[in-house]
C-alpha cells in the first residue's frame, strides 16, 4: 500500500450539478488523472449538519481544478458512518464521532483505521413556532430536557416563563419534533442534554438515535425545518444554517457560567477553546463548554476517511482537497452561519496529513 507525504499535484475543474440529496461534481479536460476526457470518481455519504458549506466548496472548487467525479449524499451521519464502513463510498461525514465500538467494526470488515478530519464547527439550536410571541425565546438545558422528555407541556411552564420574564409566553400545548432516523444533529443535542440532566442520561442517554419519550420524528434537517414551519407551537432541533436560511426564530440557550447565549460564529468559536486536549484521531466533544461566550451546544463536524486507500488517484484527490478545505475553504464557513477552525486544531490536522496513508 502505497502512502501519500507530499501534497500538490495536478488541478481540476469541477462542474457542480445539485440535487435533493447531495451534489455531483463532474470533471472536464484533462490533468494529471488521466487523459483526455477521462475522469475520477469520489463517492461520498453522511451529515446533512454541514452539506450547505460542503456543496458551497465543491462548487468553488469547481473553479480552481479539472477531471474529478464527487458524489455526495446528504442522508445523516448514521448512513455516513455506516456506507464507509460496507465500503460503499470512498468516504463519509458525521457530526459525531464514531465509537470505538464502531471503529472496530471497520477494521474488521475493511482493515486499517477510519481518519477523523474536523471541517467546521457548528451549532444545533432549539427553533420554534410561536405564533403572538415576537421576542426572542431563551431556555434552560434543564427546561430542554424536561420538553423532550414530556415533563414540562406547556409553553407557559414555570421553567420556561421565569426565565422568560419579558414574554408572556401562552398555555399552549408544546408539540416537540426530533429526527427520527441516524443523526448527527441527535447526537450533538443528546449529548449536551445528557451533560446538563441526570434524568435525560438515566431515562435516554446519548446517541444519533435514542429512544424517544415523546414527540414527532423527521428524517432529515430540512424535513425537521418543514414540520416546525408548519405546526404552531412547535419546538425541533437544527442545525444554526438552517434555522438562519428558513428565517426560524432559535432560543439562547443557558450555558455552563449561567449565561444565555444565542448561536453565532463568535459563540461557537469560543466553545472550541475547549478542544486543545483533543485525541489524537480529533475526536472530541466540546457540548457545554466552559466560558461565559461559549454557546453550549457546539460541536466539530468530521469527514471520515480511510486510512488506506488503495486507488494511488484518489489518494491524490483526497488529500489535496482536504488541504484546500483547511487553506482556503475556512473563510467560506462565518457567511452560512458555521465558524471556522481554530488555528490549532487545523495546524494538527495538517500535519496529520502529511503523514497519513489515505
Amino acid at each position: 500500500m502505497a502512502i501519500i507525504c507530499a501534497i500538490g499535484f495536478g488541478r481540476y475543474q469541477w462542474v457542480a450539478v445539485y440535487t435533493v440529496l447531495g451534489v455531483v461534481l463532474t470533471l472536464v479536460g484533462s490533468s494529471a488523472y488521466g487523459e483526455g476526457s477521462k475522469t475520477l470518481t469520489l463517492s461520498g455519504s453522511g451529515a446533512t449538519f454541514p452539506s450547505p458549506l460542503y456543496f458551497k466548496w465543491f462548487d468553488s472548487y469547481r473553479k480552481l481544478h479539472p477531471d474529478i467525479n464527487i458524489y455526495y449524499q446528504s442522508i445523516g451521519s448514521g448512513g455516513g458512518i455506516r456506507e464507509i464502513t460496507q465500503g460503499t463510498t470512498d468516504f463519509g461525514a458525521t457530526d459525531t464521532p464514531m465509537t470505538d465500538e464502531q471503529l472496530k467494526t471497520f477494521r474488521e470488515k475493511r482493515g486499517g483505521n477510519i481518519l477523523h478530519f474536523p471541517t467546521v464547527l457548528g451549532g444545533i439550536v432549539p427553533i420554534y413556532n410561536l405564533p403572538g410571541v415576537d421576542g426572542e425565546i431563551k431556555f434552560t438545558g434543564k427546561a430542554l430536557a424536561g420538553i423532550y422528555l414530556g415533563t414540562i407541556t406547556k409553553w407557559n411552564d414555570p421553567a420556561i416563563q421565569d426565565v422568560n420574564k419579558g414574554l408572556k409566553l401562552p398555555a399552549n400545548d408544546i408539540v416537540v419534533v426530533h429526527r427520527s432516523m441516524g443523526s448527527g444533529s441527535t447526537f450533538i443535542w443528546t449529548d449536551y442534554l445528557s451533560k446538563v440532566s441526570p434524568e435525560w442520561k438515566k431515562k435516554v442517554g446519548v446517541g444519533t438515535t435514542v429512544k424517544w419519550p415523546i414527540g414527532v420524528g423527521s428524517k432529515v434537517n430540512p424535513d425537521l425545518v418543514d414540520v416546525v414551519k408548519g405546526t404552531p407551537s412547535s419546538i425541533g432541533y437544527v442545525e444554526l444554517t438552517y434555522a438562519i436560511a428558513n428565517k426560524l426564530p432559535y432560543g439562547a440557550v443557558q450555558n455552563a457560567a449561567g449565561k444565555f447565549i444565542k448561536a453565532d460564529v463568535k459563540s461557537l468559536t469560543a466553545a472550541a477553546g475547549t478542544a486543545k486536549d483533543m485525541v489524537e484521531d480529533f475526536r472530541a466533544s466540546i457540548t457545554d463548554a466552559p466560558g461565559d461566550q461559549a454557546y453550549p451546544i457546539t460541536s466539530f463536524t468530521w469527514l471520515l476517511v480511510p486510512e488506506y486507500l488503495e486507488d494511488a488517484l484518489k489518494r491524490k484527490a483526497v488529500l489535496d482537497f482536504l488541504n484546500w478545505m483547511l487553506d482556503h475553504g475556512q473563510p467560506m464557513a462565518e457567511a452560512l452561519g458555521y465558524a471556522p477552525l481554530p488555528k490549532a486544531v487545523m495546524e494538527r490536522e495538517k500535519k496529520a496529513l502529511v503523514f497519513c496513508h489515505v
